[in-house]
């Protein structure tokens, strides 16, 4: 990933808050049959290895897990992201030499896939990963809700994941390039939007 020294972000901390928030990431996997790419959620055990370690499943039917990578995999995580219209710089009343861009926070997690397909191990995964997103319902769905024997015949159906993660690439693009006036002007422009994601990532933008 390019990244300008402006728009690094090294913090471990920081990269993992976006890897979290992220929910759902692309596996990407370089085979002798070329690319693939497969959307998943994935959990993030931070304090396994130096940057934490990546966990998730994909389904036994998916050819991904079965050809050997040639390269490193690569998880892809995206935090907010936002078009960036040139009206909202307060520069374009001064001199019109302005463009539109697009405002991103991007994670990059690269390490060896391995894929393992016993029964225990493939529980403990869904359970936990199960577990990340249903804790903040009202009443969390549980693994343990559903009949054993449907849970164990369901896990026949996928193959585990586990990602050490060797090396991370953190990229937050959020207007820092720009002047304080112009800044203020794009998190104006995005906190006013209907889009979620816009407001989000008008409160990302340093002032």
């Amino acid at each position: 990933m390019y990244v300008p020294p402006a728009f690094r972000e090294d913090d471990l901390a920081a990269l993992h808050g976006v890897m979290r928030d992220a929910r759902l990431a692309n596996l990407v996997t370089a085979t002798a049959e070329g690319l693939m790419a497969t959307p998943l959620p994935l959990m993030l055990a931070p304090d396994e290895g130096p940057y934490g370690t990546l966990y998730g499943h994909v389904a036994r039917a998916n050819p991904q897990w079965k050809l050997s990578p040639a390269y490193d995999a690569m998880a892809l995580f995206m935090g907010p992201d936002a078009y960036v219209s040139p009206s909202w710089y307060a520069s374009k009343q001064e001199h019109q030499k302005v463009v539109p861009t697009w405002n991103y926070i991007a994670v990059h997690a690269y390490g060896q896939a391995e894929f393992f397909e016993d029964a225990d191990r493939l529980l403990d995964v869904v359970t936990r990963l199960t577990n990340v997103h249903e804790q903040n319902r009202p009443k969390p769905w549980a693994v343990t809700d559903a009949p054993e024997a449907f849970i164990r015949a369901q896990l026949k159906g996928i193959v585990g994941l586990r990602l050490p993660i060797t090396r991370l690439e953190g990229k937050r693009k959020m207007s820092q390039n720009r002047s304080a006036e112009d800044r203020a002007g794009v998190a104006a422009g995005l906190a006013a939007s209907e889009r979620t994601s816009d407001r989000a990532a008008a409160a990302l933008i340093p002032q």
